[in-house]
């Protein structure tokens, strides 16, 4: 049993000075004094990893993604989702089979937790690819029924405009995938509909998606109004200015955005390195991860460096940070036993410093060394 001491940030997005005593799982907070005056958080989880340090989820082999686990942890994530871009459905059966493998031979802890799979392509619009390849299809008939097959499927992302999108939508919700609308050129009216079928989630808010216009509000629009589908974003503040990022803020608050890195292969390497991202090669440009004409292709963030920005640039307490990077993308998940400083929830926690510096590390009640 371990108690530590500090701020707490709970699930309504305030600070209890106090302890945390905890083992495998939170046994009690209690409010009171305390002796530290740390920030103690609930770990996070980041639902769209592309790769880090020199691994590519596209290519990776099931111990590349362990080994990735075991370093997201000590950034601070305790749970995951490899994410895999559009490409044609055989090599993206090939992914999956790697992240299954992956995941099933994690134990309970020390590293963060593989999730499943993120399947961000090949279900969207050929007119907002990004970086991804255009080899994108209907997501329904045969097409559906393989990524269907995938059985570690835990979060797609797709077009809504597509034909047969919505149809799609609600037959995952059944099965128990959460979707995301995003890489999209969708109307308001069409967005709306995705949320109506059982969309729950926008991938990376304001990129790869129809701009947002006085009189065409489309699927921005959508994201920014109350409903019951949150937008990801990643605060990196090329992806996004912090202006917009606030923005979002005051239009959805603390329980409607989910922080994201949607971090590539350059993450943590070399900043001078070239590697393959989505459909071509790109490198460290202004901040973001560029292909060769300037399109972004992803973020070099960790979660905490994300964390960091909508607490100092947006100005948001961290305790809500906290809601966004935790409790939020575990809600998206149906993960009740995670994302949250509460007793009986698994002790996946982390400690940072008053001036946002990570000073431990708990996966499942152990500690990192």
């Amino acid at each position: 049993m371990r108690t530590l001491s500090g701020e707490i940030a709970r699930s309504d997005g305030t600070l209890t000075r106090g302890q945390i005593t905890f083992s495998r799982k939170i046994v009690e907070v209690h409010e009171g004094p305390a002796s530290g005056n740390d920030y103690i958080l609930p770990g996070f989880i980041d639902l769209q990893v592309n790769g880090s340090h020199g691994v590519d989820v596209m290519s990776a082999g099931a111990g590349q993604l362990t080994d990735l686990a075991a370093k997201f942890a000590r950034e601070g994530v305790t749970g995951w989702l490899p994410t895999a871009v559009t490409a044609k459905l055989d090599h993206l059966e090939r992914v999956h089979r790697a992240i299954e493998e992956a995941a099933a031979s994690q134990t309970d802890g020390p590293d963060s937790t593989i999730l499943g799979m993120h399947l961000e392509g090949p279900f969207i619009s050929p007119r907002r690819l990004g970086a991804h390849a255009p080899l994108n299809l209907e997501p329904r008939v045969e097409n559906l029924e393989r990524a269907l097959g995938m059985r570690s499927l835990r979060l797609l992302t797709i077009a809504p405009e597509l034909p047969g999108a919505l149809d799609a939508i609600a037959r995952l919700r059944t099965l128990g995938v959460a979707v995301s609308i995003g890489h999209t050129d969708a109307t308001l009216e069409q967005a709306r509909a995705g949320i109506e079928a059982g969309a729950t989630m926008f991938t990376h808010l304001y990129n790869a998606m129809r701009p947002l216009s006085h009189r065409d509000p489309g699927v921005i629009g959508a994201a920014l109004a109350a409903s019951d589908a949150r937008p990801a974003i990643i605060p990196d503040g090329v992806h996004v200015h912090p202006e917009m990022l606030k923005l979002a803020y005051i239009a959805r608050g603390m329980r409607g955005l989910v922080i994201t890195t949607d971090r590539v292969a350059l993450a943590a390497t070399d900043p001078t390195a070239t590697l393959n991202v989505g459909r071509a090669r790109a490198k460290i440009d202004r901040g973001a991860a560029r292909l060769a004409d300037g399109t972004i292709a992803g973020s070099i963030i960790t979660m905490l460096d994300g964390v960091r920005l909508m607490s100092r640039e947006v100005g948001i307490p961290i305790a809500e940070c906290a809601v966004m990077a935790s409790s939020n993308p575990a809600a998206i998940l149906g993960l009740r036993d995670r994302g949250r400083l509460d007793p009986g929830a698994r002790a996946d926690l982390i400690v940072l410093s008053r001036t946002l510096e990570l000073k431990g590390v708990f996966v499942a009640g152990r500690e990192l060394r």
